[in-house]
C-alpha cells in the first residue's frame, strides 16, 4: 500500500495556501504522495461549534500578521486578501467537478488568485478568469457545481472530516495520525518518512 499524506484544505484558508507552498518547495520532485481532500471550512466549523478567527477582531489581526511572518520566513509570495473571508462554496464544489487532469491547475490558480494576487475569487468576472486560465468550460462548470451529487459530495467530505476529528484547515493525516496547522507540516512529513 502506498503511503499518503491526506491534506484537508479550503481555498479560503491562508494557512492552507502557505502549507501548500511549503510542501511544493519540499516536494518539487513529487516523491511525496499527497491526497488533496477538499472540505468546506465554514461547514466544518459549524459542525464543531467553532468560531473562526476571521470573526474575532483580535485573532483576525494576529492571523494577518502571522501569515505574513510565515510567508516572509519561507520566501513565499503572499498578499493578505482584502476580501477575506469569502464564501468558497462554489470554488470548493468546483474542485470536485473539474476533470482530474485539470485539478492541479485549478487548485493552483484559485489559491494564487486569492492569496498571491489579492483577487476576490467569489466574483463572477474573476471566476471567469480562473476558468479561462484553466481551460474549463464555464457552462459545464456552472452546471456541475449546482448538481445535487456534487453538493452532497462536498457536504459528505466535510462531515467525514469532522467524524475523523478534523476541525480546521490545513490538516494533514498520515498513518491515521492528525497534524493540524501549517506549522505541523514538518511533523506530518516526519511521520510520512518514518
Amino acid at each position: 500500500m502506498t503511503k499518503l499524506i491526506d491534506f484537508y484544505f479550503d481555498f479560503i484558508s491562508p494557512y492552507s495556501f502557505l502549507a501548500y507552498q511549503k510542501l511544493k518547495l519540499i516536494n518539487n520532485g513529487n516523491e511525496i504522495k499527497v491526497n488533496y481532500k477538499p472540505i468546506l471550512l465554514g461547514g466544518l466549523h459549524n459542525l464543531g461549534g467553532i468560531t473562526a478567527p476571521a470573526f474575532n477582531k483580535l485573532k483576525m489581526k494576529n492571523m494577518k500578521n502571522d501569515c505574513e511572518l510565515i510567508a516572509n520566513k519561507n520566501n513565499i509570495k503572499f498578499q493578505w486578501n482584502d476580501k477575506f473571508p469569502i464564501n468558497s462554496l462554489s470554488l470548493m464544489r468546483g474542485y470536485l467537478c473539474v476533470n482530474n487532469k485539470l485539478k492541479k491547475k485549478y487548485f493552483e490558480v484559485c489559491f494564487s488568485y486569492y492569496w498571491k494576487n489579492n483577487i476576490d475569487i467569489s466574483k463572477e468576472e474573476n471566476l471567469n478568469n480562473i476558468l479561462n486560465e484553466c481551460k474549463i468550460n464555464k457552462k459545464d462548470f456552472l452546471e456541475s457545481i449546482n448538481d445535487q451529487k456534487i453538493k452532497a459530495k462536498l457536504k459528505q467530505l466535510t462531515s467525514n472530516a469532522f467524524s475523523e476529528d478534523i476541525f480546521g484547515a490545513p490538516t494533514f493525516v498520515v498513518n491515521k495520525k492528525i497534524f493540524w496547522g501549517q506549522d505541523r507540516l514538518d511533523y506530518a512529513l516526519d511521520e510520512y518518512n518514518s
